[in-house]
């Protein structure tokens, strides 16, 4: 199996809408590993030295850049996208603001406020606040495909899976994305330090990032929004999961697409009836918003514990 990337994507190799008008940057085989070296989400625009008054000069046309898009030989729509997240490498810092407008609680913190982090290695732990320190789990919250239609901003995610803002897509997970277009074009960005579930206030820490992936197209499995397998490296001390995404205006209804995600799943995996899949759901799997801020989608994913079938 390759081991070593086929492909190097630079930083300034980047687009800012999901767009299936977009042509590939490069085109690789079924197998290969990228190589991306990925800004901030604010496309550069805040440094390890920014302060509050920087806040004031983003321009937002900027923010949410994502890499690629990168093509993939054989992909053709009804086929499903398979992204190995190998490694992560976040810079040494990163920042985290409450911008105006922005943000679960915007009405309740209308100033704007930012936060430069010093970020350790990989497993240690960011000193947050004073007698804060935030364990460092990085992954990317921009990873997706062409959608149906374009151009779309890389704000809100969607079934292509874009913003998804996951924090449990870290290195060793695999994610499962459908491809509704020759080539799949996957592109991806939006380095994360650290994050919670929802990134409530719309940052995480943000930071440039080095991500290695490989991709692969799957003829075999035929997926309708983004699915996932977790890690089973020390950051998932619950052991590892099969999530299922739901994604749309409504959060409840969003809920319910994940659920039924999930039925589907336990019947295809593990050849369980679907009222007794639905049943499991009630007894065994956790709903949790991945991501509430980036309007007007939500994310909410349901989570299997693969221990159930040891």
């Amino acid at each position: 199996m390759q081991t070593s990337p086929a492909l190097h994507v630079a930083r300034d190799r980047f687009h800012l809408a999901w767009d299936p008008a977009i042509p590939p940057i490069e085109t690789v085989e079924s197998g290969s590993i990228v190589e991306f070296d990925l800004l901030d989400a604010s496309g550069g625009q805040l440094t390890a030295t920014s302060t509050v008054e920087d806040l004031g000069r983003l321009d937002f046309e900027r923010v949410d850049q994502v890499n690629g898009p990168i093509a993939l030989v054989g992909a053709e729509p009804g086929d499903t996208l398979q992204i190995e997240l190998l490694e992560f490498e976040p810079a040494d810092w990163g920042w985290t603001a409450s911008i105006p407008g922005f943000g679960l609680l915007a009405d309740q913190f209308a100033d704007p406020y930012l936060r430069i982090t010093r970020v350790p290695g990989l497993g240690g732990r960011a000193d947050f606040l004073p007698g804060v320190r935030v364990p460092i789990v990085p992954f990317c919250g921009e990873i997706g495909v062409a959608p149906v239609t374009g151009p779309r901003s890389t704000i809100p995610p969607d079934l292509h899976g874009g913003n998804m803002d996951t924090r449990h897509l870290t290195a060793g997970s695999t994610l499962f994305l459908p491809v509704f277009h020759d080539g799949a074009r996957l592109s991806m960005g939006d380095g994360h330090a650290a994050q919670g579930d929802g990134e409530v206030c719309g940052t995480a820490i943000e930071t440039p990032m080095r991500a290695l992936v490989r991709l692969t197209v799957r003829k075999d499995l035929h997926v309708t929004g983004p699915e996932f397998l977790t890690s089973d490296l020390p950051a998932t001390p619950a052991g590892r999961r099969y999530a299922t995404d739901g994604v749309g205006p409504d959060l409840l209804g969003a809920a319910r697409d994940a659920v039924r995600r999930m039925i589907d799943w336990l019947g295809r995996e593990h050849g369980i009836a679907p009222v007794d899949a639905y049943l499991l759901t009630s007894v065994a799997i956790d709903l949790r918003i991945s991501e509430i801020v980036d309007m007007p989608n939500y994310v909410v994913t349901a989570h299997c514990p693969l221990s159930l079938f040891d």
